[in-house]
């Protein structure tokens, strides 16, 4: 008995080896494939999300376009023909896919956009790590940063335009995101050298400018909306007709705007827009801003009156009737006054004149 106790004490293993393997393997750095050769913008933001993430912040980027090296790849982006979530293979060349973000956009998604789908909240979360931000908070620029900043990757990268072809551009454009990560690559003319450092170049360009713009968004432009949002409901306050705005500090107002008027009009389809916004300047003077008839555009939807433009001092407090008065641009977007009281007026006035 006392032989067969001890035969089975020298048979028990010291260790379970099932239980080592798996935490062994656990602990392995993961990798993220994608191709080799010329790259681009979207592929090198989608690697850097994807490292921001405890899954793969120490992960190998591997480029190659053989398909038993991407196999061994845990995660593959930008390559391989496939888009399937539960295998994380995020291709968006492949015929047949046409895949947005959501309901609200009709462009098709790069595999930047495919992994932002996917991994954004969580990225943004590990970016503001050291702020406090609300889950609705985090929805909010989850929706704001793909319409500001991955949507025009995506674009770029699948050839969609941004204007119908017929228009021909008033100018030359090569600053964006997109041309200055493919001005990484090597001239058609010099040797490739190191393509993986190349591309590493491209990952901290682009992550650079993403964080940038997540942390603006999270910490200038939202308390921005807040201040927005208090100074539109108190728009009636300021004049009868609720078209003017006033700021008691200055803000990024055009987005915000834009967007609470449209939760405004689905209220209320006959509401009145805004027109004018004031502000204090940094010389503690006034402004008064014609609201653009869309973010973006140069065009306002009234602008200050034809007879003030371009007129300075003294020469604008008599044309205009109000005293203090400083500018009015040349093309009616804005204007000032050295008080509060002599830029409300101006945009009282201007609310009635052409």
């Amino acid at each position: 008995m006392l032989g067969i106790r001890l035969a089975k004490l020298v048979a028990r293993p010291v260790f379970s080896q099932p239980r080592f393997t798996s935490k062994l393997f656990s602990t392995m750095p993961k990798t993220i494939g994608t191709h080799s050769g010329t790259f681009h913008c979207d592929e090198a933001l989608a690697c850097y999300m994807l490292r921001r993430l405890d899954d793969y912040k120490d992960s190998k980027v591997v480029r190659s376009r053989d398909p038993a090296t991407l196999d061994t790849c845990d995660i593959v982006v930008d390559v391989g023909g496939v888009y399937d979530h539960e295998s994380k293979r995020y291709d968006h060349h492949q015929r047949g896919f046409d895949e947005q973000f959501s309901s609200d956009f009709k462009t098709k998604l790069s595999s930047a956009g495919l992994v932002y789908k996917h991994y954004g909240k969580d990225v943004i979360r590990a970016i503001l790590a050291d702020e406090k931000i609300s889950e609705g908070e985090v929805e909010i620029l989850y929706n704001k940063l793909y319409e500001s900043f991955v949507e025009g990757i995506d674009g770029v990268d699948n050839g969609v335009s941004r204007y119908p072809e017929d228009i021909q551009p008033a100018y030359k454009e090569s600053t964006s995101l997109s041309a200055r990560v493919g001005r990484l690559n090597p001239w058609w003319n010099e040797p490739e050298g190191d393509m993986d450092a190349r591309f590493a170049k491209a990952m901290e360009m682009t992550g650079e400018e993403f964080r940038e713009r997540v942390r603006y968004f999270a910490l200038a432009w939202l308390p921005g909306r807040k201040i927005v949002e208090q100074s539109f409901e108190k728009r009636f306050d300021i004049d009868a007709s609720g078209q003017i705005v006033l700021f008691d500090q200055f803000c990024p107002w055009k987005d915000h705007i834009d967007t609470i008027e449209e939760e405004m009009l689905e209220k209320n389809p006959e509401a009145a827009k805004i027109l004018y916004v004031l502000y204090p300047d940094t010389s503690n003077a006034w402004r008064v801003q014609a609201v653009p008839e869309r973010p973006g555009s140069f065009k306002s939807r009234r602008p200050l009156p034809e007879a003030w433009r371009g007129l300075r001092d003294e020469a604008l407090s008599e044309r205009s009737g109000v005293e203090g008065c400083i500018f009015i641009h040349q093309a009616g977007f804005i204007g000032g006054n050295k008080t509060r009281d002599g830029a409300l007026e101006l945009a009282r006035k201007s609310l009635t004149m052409d």
